[in-house]
């Protein structure tokens, strides 16, 4: 059996960065300074594939999380892991407060307004200055939704659902 099917999004690499395999990391976390704190991680498309990797160096600034994986040598390296997802085992997790989800555990979950009509699927929570906003996808179409409590009424994830009220504009597109 394979211990490591329990493990946590914690970021998404986005884009190389210089040419020693540095890749810019898209957090998934409410505390970018926890990457000081790690030294290995497992990085793949989806827990499934996610192999094991050291962490060089990490650096953290105001324009985000920047890090160097020892699976990224160089450049080339760095643009074939675009797209992937940084994982950590579930036991290193930080606890998360009352009222507060993973990304990942929100990601896939029916979408759904206040009289329980069908909006879509979420497929992305984008990291803003002020607040994360929802990408839902509703039949190829993106609806976007701030993830305050005007908006996301309830989030239910055993049910695998959430619960938003729309206002007019939101819809734009469906």
């Amino acid at each position: 059996m394979n211990k490591r099917r329990s493990l946590i999004a914690i970021g998404k690499v986005i884009k190389p960065f210089g040419i020693r395999g540095e890749v810019v990391v898209q957090t998934m976390t409410g505390s970018p300074s926890r990457f000081k704190k790690i030294t290995r991680v497992f990085l793949g498309r989806n827990e499934a594939e996610a192999t094991e990797t050291d962490i060089e160096y990490v650096r953290v600034g105001e324009r985000g999380v920047r890090l160097k994986l020892k699976a990224t040598p160089d450049r080339n390296g760095a643009e074939r892991i675009v797209g992937s997802l940084l994982f950590v085992n579930e036991a290193k997790a930080i606890r998360l407060k009352k009222g507060t989800f993973f990304v990942h555990d929100l990601l896939g979950l029916r979408v759904v307004d206040e009289k329980e009509e069908d909006i879509g699927v979420l497929k992305e929570v984008m990291k803003m200055p002020g607040h994360d906003v929802y990408v839902i996808d509703h039949r190829g179409r993106e609806v976007m939704v701030p993830a305050v409590r005007e908006f996301v009424t309830d989030i239910d994830v055993a049910a695998k659902r959430i619960k938003v009220r729309l206002i007019e504009g939101m819809r734009e597109g469906q």
